[in-house]
């Protein structure tokens, strides 16, 4: 890199916000080193141990929450203890194996590799939950061939399994596909084996699947849901240029991309399918949009983060185009929950949007967010709205808006105004100002436009939150953590929302977060 007048720190600095980013959206572990103990005396006031008399099933209860060098420790107390700890399910987190109090990126591999092996090795299973994230593996494949066969020969259900990268792509072994009692399976920074490793491979229990930066080639995650037939949740991360995805599943309820770049996207046949949620994609190369095309989803209720830039959505047979005439038949009733991402100063982007809401006539949370444009083709006014026409959705259905980066631009004041002359059944509104430091204007400048908009045609009574964020331009990246939480029935609205909900009518609070 030298040579060709790059820094190498770059690379590394480039590789450790991968990592970050990767490890945000990783499952937390069953087990926390932060927790805080209390010491109790084992002996009662009348001499008696306490801990003697509990069953050896609690005992392996007690001990399957502590940290693995804790838990460990606890075979030195007694000759029961040892038979304890020998006979818990396993749960191996390796970044509580790292001493001195150094940071995933700083450890030493070697030390972290030679702990690992030795509790693999010695523990007589079945492993509950292993996450290794530490290691640069590409140096230790040899022991990463031994950890599978131990993982798949003790019966491990949660596995967690990312590489730390060097310059080179490290494959995947095969024998990963020989491990059928998992039931959630995160993979990250690897080469996925080609489709012939998958031969014969099943996953009876896989519940969760989470692929973040794996170079794979087009059919290597259909046939991986294809082969796990208890699937619900489906994540995945990161670039993967020139690969069509197909999703047949009838057991997926949830499906979340983002941080991506793909060909197409397409849910050919996934009856159960509850959420679609797309963010941050990064488009194809050469400045084409990513394809997604909506099959047989009756079950579909949450769809977003749509952005008109970046992608040509396919509903069934019919391409969604500005202008374009639909019939009921063509139309996703199911969809409850929508999100947009718009450049509201950008034509093509924003005579999009009346077409979207029209093929989802039965919306009732509108989700917005604004988009940075750095150059305006145009300013669309209340009369470019008015000239849209009724639209069924907006009309009788909406009864929720969040509006994030809110620039107090006219285009958007103009949107806003749209929908609240026409919104007959809206009841709350959320409307979250940019951070100030990326725009010129002050956050009462930004508050004036909303307090003067003329309200004399509005036509219901809704309650409406003004807020100021305080995060990053263009709002802090998805975490599959959100979605997956299918108790949710609204993932994608602002975690603030419920808690700045007001009884207002047709006045303005504000409150800055």
């Amino acid at each position: 890199m030298r040579r060709q007048g790059l820094d190498p720190h770059e690379l590394d600095r480039s590789t450790e916000q991968l990592m970050s980013l990767i490890h945000e959206n990783l499952p937390d572990p069953p087990v926390s080193t932060t927790a805080r103990f209390v010491a109790l005396r084992a002996l009662s006031s009348d001499g008696v141990d306490r801990f003697s008399g509990l069953s050896d099933a609690l005992l392996r209860n007690i001990v399957s929450r502590l940290p693995v060098k804790d838990a460990a420790r606890t075979a030195v107390l007694a000759a029961r203890w040892s038979g304890v700890w020998r006979s818990t399910p396993l749960v191996l987190i390796d970044t509580q194996l790292i001493s001195n109090g150094r940071t995933p990126a700083r450890a030493s591999t070697p030390d972290v590799t030679a702990a690992v092996s030795r509790i693999l090795a010695t523990h007589p299973g079945p492993f509950r939950c292993v996450h290794l994230t530490c290691n640069r593996m590409g140096a230790y494949q040899g022991q990463l061939r031994r950890w599978i066969r131990l993982l798949a020969a003790r019966g491990v259900q949660d596995l967690v399994l990312v590489n730390r990268p060097w310059l080179r792509e490290v494959p995947l072994p095969k024998t990963l596909f020989t491990i059928s009692t998992l039931t959630r399976l995160y993979i990250g920074v690897w080469k996925f084996p080609d489709a012939g490793g998958l031969q014969g491979a099943s996953f009876p229990h896989l519940r969760e699947l989470g692929i973040c930066s794996v170079a794979v080639e087009d059919g290597d995650i259909d046939a991986f849901v294809a082969r796990s037939p208890a699937l619900e949740i489906l994540n995945i991360q990161g670039r993967m240029k020139g690969v069509r995805l197909r999703l047949v599943s009838h057991s997926l309820r949830c499906v979340q991309i983002c941080s991506f770049v793909m060909e197409s996207i397409e849910v050919v046949n996934a009856p159960c399918l509850d959420r679609l949620i797309l963010s941050e994609c990064l488009g194809p190369a050469g400045g084409s949009c990513t394809r997604v095309r909506i099959g047989n989803a009756p079950k579909l209720r949450i769809f977003g983060c749509l952005d008109p830039g970046k992608y040509v959505l396919e509903i069934r047979d019919t391409v969604i185009t500005a202008g374009i005439k639909i019939s009921p038949s063509m139309m996703i009733t199911t969809v409850k929950v929508l999100s947009l991402r718009v450049r509201f100063g950008v034509y093509d982007d924003v005579k999009m949007v009346p077409a979207f809401l029209r093929f989802f006539p039965n919306v009732e949370a509108l989700h917005m967010t604004s988009e940075k444009c750095d150059h305006l083709a145009g300013t669309f006014d209340l009369k470019f709205w008015e000239e849209v026409g009724p639209i069924v959705s907006v009309l009788l259905r909406l009864k929720v808006i969040t509006f994030r980066e809110y620039h107090a631009r006219q285009d958007e004041i103009a949107f806003l105004q749209y929908i609240f002359q026409n919104a007959r059944v809206l009841k709350d509104v959320m409307i979250q100002m940019i951070n100030p430091r990326f725009t010129s204007l002050s956050a009462d400048e930004m508050t004036n436009t909303i307090n003067n908009m003329p309200n004399e045609k509005w036509v219901s009574e809704f309650d409406l939150a003004i807020c100021r964020s305080i995060g990053p331009e263009g709002l802090s990246p998805w975490t599959f953590e959100r979605g997956a939480n299918l108790c949710d029935d609204d993932p994608i609205a602002p975690v603030k929302f419920i808690t700045l909900r007001v009884s207002v009518v047709l006045q303005y609070v504000q409150f800055y977060i």
